[in-house]
């Protein structure tokens, strides 16, 4: 169910001073951006990271930062020239929300961190983003490719017997943006019952151990340190890619059911009360045995064939994308995935926010900002004073 025209944005009102760059914070803020929060996204005079990240590109700008930066208004800031120091400050000052992921301490220097800008603006929600976090790994730089090394993700992904691989994403950025942007909403639903403000803290390794899941749970309450299996899973079977007659097909078996109609559809009837396969404990643990049975089947047909016929009968399955396919996968599911922001020849196609809601809208309204777009507009605004506000900046 989607949302009315003309329903209201959820965060319409807030003033978000974000001073992060490159994929966690920013992807945080596109979010809540999404969600009707006004983003003034600070950026020192190089601008930020990945605007220069390129190839790919779309009219000179590089589409990585395309991706994370719509629903924003930049502004350059110099922190070592005092005006622009100044600006940041009452920034800061005005703001509900302040994130940053500068290394931990790094804004202190700036009278940026969370205690200064706190003592002006004590309702202010403060998050920090960093690698791995503030205590003995303060010092260590937050990449995700270091995350996903030290984390374990690396040795669980790749063939069995190969290296270890990254992942196809930057998973630990994206996974520990959509962390800060749920520790700031419920920062601000306390703020609400309260009227005070909080610093939040998130850091890319503790949401890579969380978002490890089963494989964290298996070394912490089993004892068991996984490892890798290529494209198996340590505890389902089927739920992997097997072969037909033409190409790989995703085939899952989820539950018993599903295992029925899966060897109903595959002329195996018999197998489901075979004592090897009969629950997932066996089907898993005698995986070497019962895959071939599966793929002699599986073969007589191509994949786009048995993924209309498992699909009609209640078998999880899927094929293989590149990621056009994954959007034309979208687009015909009715999902809507690409929609355009901004205007005229700035008009910049998108992925949609992923969340509906049925009485709130997300909105796709401006384009990603260039450099210091909305600089003077910005700075003419910070210099209006408002009601309470100190006349001179610390």
């Amino acid at each position: 169910m989607t949302a009315t025209p003309g329903a209201p944005s959820p965060l319409q009102g807030l003033l978000i001073a974000d001073f992060s760059r490159v994929l966690a914070g920013p992807y945080a803020t596109m979010l809540l951006g999404d969600l009707g929060a006004e983003v003034i996204k600070v950026e020192s005079p190089g601008g930020d990271d990945t605007r220069t990240w390129v190839p790919p590109e779309r009219d000179g700008v590089s589409t990585y930062y395309l991706g994370i930066n719509r629903n924003k208004r930049s502004i350059a800031l110099d922190f070592t020239d005092e005006g622009d120091l100044a600006m940041a400050r009452r920034l800061a000052a005005r703001a509900d929300i302040v994130i940053e992921n500068f290394k931990p301490g790094g804004l202190a220097r700036f009278g940026l961190d969370y205690d200064t800008v706190s003592a002006d603006n004590p309702g202010v929600i403060y998050a920090s983003i960093s690698g791995f976090g503030t205590a003995g790994g303060a010092s260590l730089p937050g990449y995700d490719l270091l995350v996903q090394a030290a984390s374990g993700l690396m040795s669980l992904t790749g063939d069995p017997e190969g290296p270890p691989y990254r992942a196809g994403i930057s998973v630990f950025d994206v996974m520990t943006g959509m962390h800060a942007a749920i520790g700031i909403l419920t920062a601000l639903h306390h703020r609400a019952a309260t009227g005070a403000g909080q610093h939040v803290e998130v850091n890319l390794l503790s949401s890579a151990l969380s978002g490890l899941v089963n494989h964290t749970s298996a070394y912490v309450a089993g004892g068991v340190v996984p490892h890798r299996m290529g494209n198996a899973h340590p505890s389902l079977f089927p739920y992997e890619p097997l072969p037909t007659a033409d190409k790989d097909l995703i085939v899952i078996a989820g539950n018993n059911g599903q295992f029925r109609r899966l060897c109903a559809e595959l002329g195996l009837d018999g197998l489901p009360e075979d004592a090897r396969f009969a629950t997932n404990e066996d089907r898993t643990r005698n995986r070497d045995e019962l895959r071939p049975l599966l793929v002699e089947k599986l073969r007589q047909r191509g994949a786009d064939e048995w993924f209309k016929r498992l699909s009609a009968a209640g078998v999880p399955c899927g094929p293989i994308n590149h990621v056009d396919g994954g959007v034309a996968l979208a687009r015909e599911l009715g999902l809507d995935p690409v929609v355009e922001v901004g205007d005229g020849e700035r008009a910049v196609p998108v992925i949609r926010n992923p969340i509906t809601f049925s009485a709130l809208a997300t909105r796709h309204q401006l384009a990603p900002p260039a450099l210091d777009e909305h600089g003077d507009e910005i700075r003419a605004w910070l210099s209006e004073p408002v009601a309470g506000e100190e006349e001179t900046d610390r």
